[in-house]
């Protein structure tokens, strides 16, 4: 995933100005605004995410962080469903930890 240079660049001056004593409802508010919405839809993602780990650990007996730690060590062949599985728990934990981020802004 690219990083968009310019919205970088915006985020970068505004936490300058915010650093320099600079304040303003309006930009509080819109970036309140923005952080809800993300943690939203972060929020629906996960949950999409588990509803598939979910149907993985009840097909197979075996919770999703059982799984990957065999799964890492060699010990779950090559089957389709396990590198699926794989793929699913480990975008499970980058969203996740997005959600932590997003939940420390508004701490």
């Amino acid at each position: 995933m690219a990083v968009n240079q310019q919205t970088l660049l915006k985020i970068q001056s505004l936490e300058q100005l915010y650093r320099n004593g600079y304040h303003s409802n309006t930009v509080d508010a819109a970036i309140d605004k923005l952080v809800g919405l993300e943690q939203t839809r972060v929020e629906q993602e996960l949950a999409r995410l588990e509803e598939r780990l979910h149907k993985l650990e009840t097909q197979y007996h075996l919770s999703s962080a059982e799984f990957y730690r065999l799964f890492r060590a060699g010990e779950m062949g090559d089957e389709a469903d396990f590198f699926e599985w794989s793929a699913f728990y480990q975008m499970w934990l980058s969203t996740h930890e997005q959600l932590d981020v997003l939940k420390l802004s508004v701490a």
